[in-house]
């Protein structure tokens, strides 16, 4: 059964010619742009019409001049998502066409939008800061290899993004608008390689081709339509051919499932980091960027599986989803280009996070001192066994430490020798000057204190910083100076060890003080 629907053209862009005829261009007559069929016929209120007799009970269109060079624009230089239209918003009263622009008539001032802007400008941010960062002097050159990657790939998948998207470009390589989706496989294994080789100096020479494979498997199923003819190919991708788009559905699905579960993996390193650094080091690590980067990147995630809501619900649903999936994606690699902007602003306020080294284990082997530090007496442990020569048999367990006394003795020197004024020291260099394995001086913390090593050595520094501020010289010092003094070494730190220790703000508990 044919269903009718009525268009009426209710804007037109100033610089229209006067002569110019319009045709409708869709899903109902293939994509051809000049049909006569469909020709927008000037009506007595000097509005073009045009009643169009269809059996398809949804089409996709846009407005044409006669060509594809011809064919209504978005407004700021880029291609316009399709229309689309239902019999049932037909039957509801005509259809209001509104025409933005004519990709061959865009104004010079139109050419950049906002969005264009912002994304070039994150381009330019990563360019920068690839050519600064192997400039950095003690730069983490291992790990920064993996980081220089991500930005340059990052870059080039966003200046594809821009340019692909207009008219010219569109026309001329439209196959060039796959290129950026090869990020989508690239970027969640070279971010996590980046964080093993940044934070724990892990690299698998002979496993990381296994990182390669994913996007290989994209490269041989995009293969079939890079070989395609340009206009063909430019068919498809307007008139949104079935298998085309499955095949873009099926590869995004795929993408946002790898990412995501790069995503995860990336949170455990993080945390695992986390966890041994407060086991070994009494200093809080520039670290919250990777925290931001990764709510970056789970803000991608989240609007990437809310574009694929879309798609689904569109099934069900009758709406225009091509322009609300094309404002979604937009979204995406918006939130996506801030990533450069971050990096850039860290590596000006820090830029010592590019020079982070990886983290040592307490029960690693010994690491000579970076500052000397006060030796104590041996104190007392399980007195040796003598044994025969080794022979085989069962493994014996390991012998009990004495720990009251090994309390008794840590405690002793905390208090005389006051190590945790060393801003940045760590536990190897404690067990140095204890004269104990780090292993079992970790042990001893954590099982007869009931603490990791860096609150440990945070709670002295608390009870050291309460003790300068009783005093008369205090009223001299901001907070800041004497939290400094006592062996932080930063404001937050400060604050964040505070506030776990006293459940109150430095300014809560010192309300008389000024803070800075």
């Amino acid at each position: 059964m044919l269903k009718t629907y009525r268009f009426v053209i209710t804007r037109l862009p100033a610089n229209t010619p006067s002569d110019a005829a319009f045709y409708l261009v869709g899903s109902f007559n293939n994509w051809q742009p000049a049909d006569t069929h469909y020709r927008f016929r000037r009506q007595s209120s000097g509005l073009y019409g045009l009643a169009l007799r269809t059996k398809q009970a949804r089409i996709e269109y846009k407005v044409s001049r006669g060509s594809w060079a011809t064919v209504e624009g978005s407004g700021h230089g880029q291609v316009r998502a399709n229309r689309m239209a239902t019999h049932q918003q037909a039957r509801a009263g005509e259809l209001e066409v509104r025409v933005q622009s004519w990709e061959d008539l865009n104004g010079t001032f139109q050419f950049y939008s906002l969005y264009d802007l912002l994304l070039l400008f994150s381009c330019l941010q990563g360019v920068l800061l690839a050519v600064a960062i192997p400039q950095t002097q003690y730069a983490n050159r291992a790990a920064n290899r993996w980081l220089l990657w991500l930005l340059g790939l990052g870059a080039l998948a966003m200046l594809l993004t821009v340019v692909s998207g207009y008219r010219e470009v569109a026309n001329a390589y439209p196959k060039l608008a796959l290129l950026p989706d090869f990020i989508w496989f690239l970027y969640g294994p070279l971010f996590y390689c980046y964080l093993r080789r940044l934070l724990f100096n892990e690299v698998r020479p002979a496993h990381q081709w296994r990182y390669l494979l994913p996007v290989g498997l994209q490269l041989l199923v995009y293969l079939p339509y890079l070989l395609l003819d340009s206009y063909e190919f430019q068919l498809k991708l307007v008139s949104h051919d079935a298998v085309l788009r499955a095949v873009l559905l099926a590869t995004g699905a795929a993408a946002w499932l790898s990412n995501g579960a790069y995503w995860l993996a990336c949170r455990r390193i993080l945390r695992a980091y986390t966890r041994q650094y407060e086991s070994s080091a009494s200093y809080e690590q520039s670290l919250q960027y990777l925290g931001t980067v990764l709510g970056i990147q789970a803000a991608c995630l989240i609007l990437w599986g809310f574009l694929f809501g879309l798609v689904l619900a569109s099934r069900w649903v009758p709406f225009d989803v091509d322009a609300l999936a094309a404002r979604n994606v937009e979204l995406i690699w918006l939130t996506f280009s801030t990533l450069p902007y971050v990096l850039g602003y860290v590596a000006i306020r820090q830029p010592e996070i590019f020079k982070l080294v990886p983290a040592t284990p307490a029960n690693g082997p010994d690491v000579p001192a970076a500052q000397p530090v006060p030796e104590a007496p041996s104190p007392t442990l399980p007195p040796p066994t003598p044994v025969a020569a080794p022979r085989p048999g069962p493994a014996r367990p390991p012998l009990a430490l004495d720990q009251p006394a090994l309390l008794a003795t840590v405690t002793a020197y905390m208090q005389e020798h006051k190590p945790y004024l060393n801003p940045s020291l760590t536990i190897h260099e404690l067990a140095t000057g204890l004269k104990l394995p780090p292993h079992v001086l970790s042990k001893v913390i954590n099982e007869g204190f009931g603490k990791n090593f860096f609150d440990f050595i945070n709670a002295y520094r608390i009870e050291e910083f309460k003790a300068v501020m009783a005093t008369p010289r205090a009223q001299q010092y901001s907070l800041l100076g004497v939290a400094l003094e006592v062996g932080f070494n930063s404001k937050t730190a400060f604050n964040r060890a505070f506030k776990k220790q006293t459940d109150q703000t430095p300014r809560q508990y010192f309300s008389g003080v000024r803070e800075e």
